[in-house]
């Protein structure tokens, strides 16, 4: 069946079908790519649902601390830039299918590492920077008014965006590049549970453990606690150091297993969809 097109050939819509089955057969080839596509208006709803049951019945608080609001801001997206830093850098070497070249040579799989997470707080700093002083500049919020805490903090979100990271790249050495979409769906996943605007205790509570189970939930509790109280809750920051520990040994020793699977498989020249 066709159909005319001004000033060239006949629209076919067979041709056109044929290219959209293509697409359709690396869905169901692929569940990554199948679970995105109601992944995102789930996640969406669900976050800005929690913030407005929050607001609704906390209107005092959003008046008494837009700062905390802007901190909360920048604070997630050292965790976002970190995770994303980390698994694009790592997916530029797929695409340019340089891994086997890497790997000929005498660096080692946990150099490489090392040098993915040097790569990734350099890009965390590069847009970190710029983001507080529009902050200072535009709002009159300046997040250095947190203290040493927010090194600390600074410092968890950075790790934790490390262990996620290597968590997506060894699934992409298994799954190949069609779960890449994963590095950008799994950090916002993690944002309902993170009380990132909003306290944990708005969560339903059967969700409570999974959250306080993240460091993240730990660093945005700590925050908003230095940032209304003034109070440095050192319990907060060690449970969250903890758990960093114990994520980033995790995802580091599923990365190198993944990793050696898939040099073990010749993987490393030719992964891709």
């Amino acid at each position: 069946m066709t159909a005319d097109r001004p000033g060239g050939r006949p629209l076919s819509l067979r041709r056109a079908g044929a290219v959209m089955l293509r697409h359709l057969y690396l869905y169901r080839a692929s569940w990554p790519r199948l679970l995105e596509l109601a992944y995102w208006p789930t996640v969406q709803m669900v976050l800005w649902g929690l913030i407005s049951q929050f607001f609704q019945g906390h209107s005092d608080w959003v008046a008494q601390a837009a700062g905390v609001l802007i901190g909360a801001v920048i604070l997630w997206d050292i965790l976002f830039r970190s995770q994303i830093g980390m698994s694009v850098s790592f997916f530029e070497e797929m695409y340019a299918r340089n891994l086997g070249h890497l790997f000929v040579s005498p660096l080692r799989p946990w150099e490489f590492v090392a040098a993915l997470m040097g790569i990734s707080a350099l890009r965390v700093l590069c847009g970190a920077i710029p983001a507080a002083g529009l902050a200072w500049v535009l709002y009159a919020f300046n997040i250095l008014s947190i203290g040493f805490p927010l090194l600390l903090f600074f410092l968890n979100l950075l790790v934790m965006g490390w262990a996620i990271a290597l968590l997506v790249c060894a699934l992409v050495l298994r799954q190949g590049l069609g779960a890449e979409s994963l590095a950008w769906a799994v950090i916002f996943a993690l944002a309902p549970l993170s009380g990132v605007y909003y306290p944990v205790s708005t969560l339903p509570d059967v969700i409570e453990p999974l959250a306080w189970a993240l460091p993240s939930a730990h660093v945005f509790e700590g925050m908003r606690a230095v940032m209304f109280d003034g109070n440095f809750e050192a319990g907060h920051l060690a449970a969250a150091a903890g758990l960093n520990v114990i994520y980033l040994a995790v995802g580091a020793a599923i990365f190198l297993w993944a990793f050696r699977a898939a040099r073990r498989h010749g993987l490393l020249l030719n992964i891709g969809e």
